[in-house]
């Protein structure tokens, strides 16, 4: 079997819709990214796109092996974690400034991130992590992404 050259690749124009599609896909990202704690789902991420929230969802998994959803939970989920370890807000406070909209929603997925929950979490990172470097902390209470936390917890 023969392959094209990539002057051939580059002329197709499948390649070419290819090429936009990740550009829009990144810039979802990005938009995750700076805009986590609005209220954003999956259609209005699509919308501002010009894809359907569909082809949204089953691009974004192929390409950053997770759903726009789960991406958007986990960007959540990091910045409450930061949140937490300050010490000064209560798990309400932190869930609502994050951008959840709900309580149990928040406390759920912060579990099987993270291993613990945000009450057990804030508890522990307020009592403990004296002397750490901020840069070194962020770095190894990362929250696991795309499985869940080991049945014995990451702390």
């Amino acid at each position: 079997m023969r392959h094209g050259t990539i002057d051939d690749v580059a002329d197709d124009p499948s390649f070419d819709q290819r090429l936009r599609d990740l550009a829009r896909l990144r810039r979802v990202r990005d938009r995750i990214d700076r805009e986590y704690a609005e209220p954003l789902d999956v259609e209005a991420l699509a919308r501002g796109a010009n894809m359907s929230a569909g082809h949204l969802s089953r691009q974004f998994r192929l390409v950053y092996g997770e759903s726009p959803y789960s991406y958007l939970m986990t960007r959540r989920i990091e910045r409450a974690m930061a949140l937490l370890r300050r010490g000064d807000l209560s798990v309400t406070e932190v869930c609502f400034e994050v951008g959840c909209q709900s309580l149990g929603t928040f406390s759920t997925r912060f579990t099987e991130l993270v291993g613990v929950p945000p009450s057990r979490y804030r508890r522990e990172a307020t009592a403990g992590a004296g002397g750490i470097p901020a840069c070194v902390e962020k770095q190894v209470t990362r929250p696991v992404r795309n499985r869940e936390a080991p049945a014995s917890g990451r702390r």
